[in-house]
């Protein structure tokens, strides 16, 4: 059962005493505690796997009746989850434990000219997340932020004029950035280093940076605003494919799914086999770094990406559901070469009574759901409400699923 640790035994064991006060904190939650009862010596790694899996929901009620703080500086409130306008609520200390990651990751130096174009503000974290690791590399930061689709010319620009040399975002919005470069046959030849956090890889961003940017290499981190920063790849690995940190033990079950462990001290978020709800295997890194490797091999619960963000179409779909006139909801995500150009929700009515309101139905989500107001604010059109008589379906196998994807024109 060990095998399936990030970390051997030797390793991993000498430092369970903090998943051994995690697993009291939790137990100190009266909602959790009878799940948690017969748990209460994990001094073995074999011992840890038995404990239940922490899942989102488990984590937000711990948190809610936890409220931790942090022991020096400021404790910042995240939201967590991404999918609804009442924020779920994640919390990190003033440094977001990027003293940790820059110890073992370091694609910045005091010689870069550094972009953060991750959003800021809106309770977000990943934006002051990468403000603290360039603050720890001592680079000069450009802390851009998002910007209005008639913007992209001139501040790509403004970056070639300043030679920058690093450059930081979401995979869906670097997309963004690099495909209007490449369209207006823009340069930035001085570009080397390319960060990203929050979502997979895209190739079709790869394809443009050759053309952009050739010299530019990736530098992946993976994590939440849950876990914080797990694992952190280089060019040299996959772009699937990442280091978990020491302070963090990532677990593999038989139905291929990951957990995370902190063995961090400081962790304020009691992350105890959380699982993020991505897939994947331990393995060996053709980089050839010794130890175990994190492969992802993409999101298995109701939780997809629409432009950087997270989605939860089983709460949208609820949501839909519980209007009058509506029997049955599906979200129609249609996408462009890997990136989300609109949402649907499609209302089957129950041929009784009055036709659901749908343009109203659309406002009341639109307002309610931090990810659709947020993904399009500046093209609010691309979210639709409509009813239909029927949803689609799978012709071979007659299923109707909750989410389908399409390719757009």
């Amino acid at each position: 059962m060990t095998a399936s640790f990030s970390l051997s035994p030797e390793a991993a064991e000498p430092r369970l005493q903090v998943a051994r006060r995690t697993l009291e904190r939790l137990r100190s939650v009266p909602a959790l505690a009878p799940r948690y009862a017969s748990h209460v010596n994990i001094h073995t790694l074999d011992r840890l796997a038995t404990v239940p899996p922490l899942a989102k929901e488990d984590l937000n009620t711990a948190l809610a009746h936890l409220e931790p703080a942090a022991e020096q500086a400021a404790t910042w409130l995240f939201q967590s989850g991404g999918s609804t306008g009442a924020p779920q609520v994640g919390y990190a200390p003033t440094g977001f434990y990027m003293a940790g990651v820059h110890a073992h990751w370091q694609p910045l130096d005091r010689t870069d000219v550094f972009v953060n174009v991750w959003g800021a503000g809106r309770m977000w974290g990943a934006h002051f997340l990468a403000a603290a690791l360039a603050d720890l590399a001592g680079c000069r930061i450009i802390a851009l932020g998002s910007v209005a689709p008639q913007e992209y010319g001139d501040w790509l620009a403004f970056l070639a004029a300043r030679r920058v040399t690093a450059i930081g975002g979401t995979p869906s919005v670097l997309r963004l950035w690099f495909a209007h470069a490449r369209a207006a046959g823009l340069r930035l030849p001085a570009l080397r280093k390319v960060l990203w956090l929050g979502e997979a890889w895209q190739p079709q961003l790869a394809e443009d940076l050759a053309v952009v940017a050739p010299d530019a290499r990736r530098w992946g981190m993976f994590g939440s605003t849950e876990t914080w920063v797990v694992a952190t790849n280089t060019p040299d690995c996959p772009a699937d494919t990442f280091h978990p940190l020491p302070d963090q033990l990532v677990h593999a079950d038989d139905d291929g799914l990951l957990d995370f462990t902190t063995l961090n001290p400081e962790m304020l978020n009691p992350v105890l086999r959380y699982r993020t709800g991505d897939a994947g295997e331990l393995t060996a890194c053709p980089c050839g770094r010794p130890g175990s490797a994190m492969r992802v091999l993409g999101r298995r619960d109701s939780v997809v990406q629409v432009r950087g963000l997270g989605l939860d179409v089983d709460e949208l779909i609820a949501r839909a559901e519980r209007a009058p006139g509506v029997a049955r909801a599906q979200v129609v995500l249609t996408e462009r070469r890997g990136r989300a150009t609109a949402v649907e929700v499609l209302l089957l009515t129950g041929g009784q009574g009055a036709a659901p309101d749908a343009e109203r139905l659309r406002t009341e989500l639109f307002a309610a759901t931090f990810t659709l107001s947020t993904a399009f604010q500046h093209d609010p059109e691309s979210f639709r409400v409509r009813p239909v008589e029927e949803l689609v379906s799978n012709g071979r196998t007659g299923k109707t699923a909750g989410l389908v994807l399409r390719e757009g024109a």
